[in-house]
């Protein structure tokens, strides 16, 4: 029998290579731009453009515009292909008067700007920091429950709540992977963290911890079918048991979120992005982070309680 768990220092080498990274990418997003993460408008508030021109626009008469309308602080970023004639454009809060004159100004002095597909949208401060906290409050909340479900559920197994660490403790490592990757794509593609980035976040969370309990489930209910085998055995049995089933139920997601990335629009493109390598991470560390922990922790326990007897 094949043993996953024995290879568990490759697994350990390799995401602490990624986790590594990411902290890397992370401290050099806050050097090249104040910040570990780009935020949008939803967590720093301000006000947002997206502007369609239906002829060539350069970033200067962009920037030239917003300053002549009292906004020369203006973050200006090019959108999707060059031809595409598009623009996002972040800066503090404008009046609705301001508004109208930037409009009517880019249109006078830049290029001819498609109403119809220009966007325009403000959040206060306020509410910013309100969607914050919220997001932390909601991680923290999430990782609690899983702890206390995982030790309910698996009471009747001895260390129940090595389980339950072990889970989120595989749970911040794909968070930590997915939020370098992004940060990475901020500093390349400029992508800035909103709210969608947040639901990728949590939906990551739920797809990380149902895999390894799929797995931790199987553990449970091999260990008094196989009392004569060591628990490392039990563990690797549990998971070539229940693998197939993860891999086929992930792949049917991962093909329909690679169509999205390919064939969908670029405003949902970094959302979907961050669930698939979210997805694929949680996979990953179902078996090659989690249980290895569990393996672990009980080997090391079974040792110090042997020292303890002799």
């Amino acid at each position: 029998m094949f043993n996953l768990v024995e290879k568990r220092r490759w697994f350990f080498t390799v995401s602490a290579v990624l986790i590594l990274l990411s902290l890397g990418t992370l401290v050099l997003t806050q050097v090249r731009f104040g910040m570990p993460l780009r935020l949008a408008v939803d967590f720093t508030g301000g006000s947002l453009f997206v502007l369609h021109f239906d002829g060539p626009a350069t970033e200067t008469g962009i920037q030239a515009v917003f300053a002549a309308n009292g906004l020369p602080e203006t973050i200006i970023q090019r959108l999707g292909r060059p031809e595409d004639n598009t623009w996002q454009v972040r800066t503090r809060e404008v009046t609705p008067e301001q508004v109208r004159a930037i409009f009517s100004d880019l249109a006078a002095q830049v290029a001819p700007v498609n109403r119809d597909l220009s966007t325009y949208e403000s959040v206060s401060p306020i509410v910013g920091g309100e969607v914050t906290r919220a997001a932390g409050i909601a991680i923290s909340v999430a990782a609690i429950i899983i702890v206390g479900f995982i030790w309910w559920s698996f009471r009747r197994v001895p260390h129940s709540v090595r389980y339950g660490v072990s889970a989120i403790a595989a749970m911040f490592h794909d968070l930590i992977i997915v939020i370098g990757f992004y940060a990475l794509m901020g500093i390349l593609q400029g992508w800035e963290v909103d709210a969608l980035f947040l639901t990728a976040v949590l939906t990551v969370t739920s797809f990380s911890v149902q895999d390894t309990i799929v797995i931790f489930d199987r553990i449970r209910e091999n260990i008094p079918r196989y009392r004569e085998e060591s628990f490392e055995r039990v563990a690797n049995r549990s998971i070539l048991e229940t693998i197939h089933r993860s891999l086929a139920t992930q792949l049917n997601a991962i093909f329909v979120m690679i169509a999205i990335i390919l064939f969908g629009g670029d405003t949902i493109r970094p959302f979907i992005t961050a669930m698939l390598v979210g997805m694929l991470v949680g996979t990953y560390s179902s078996f090659g982070i989690a249980i290895p922990l569990v393996v672990v922790w009980e080997q090391a326990a079974s040792r110090r309680a042997k020292k303890a007897t002799a």
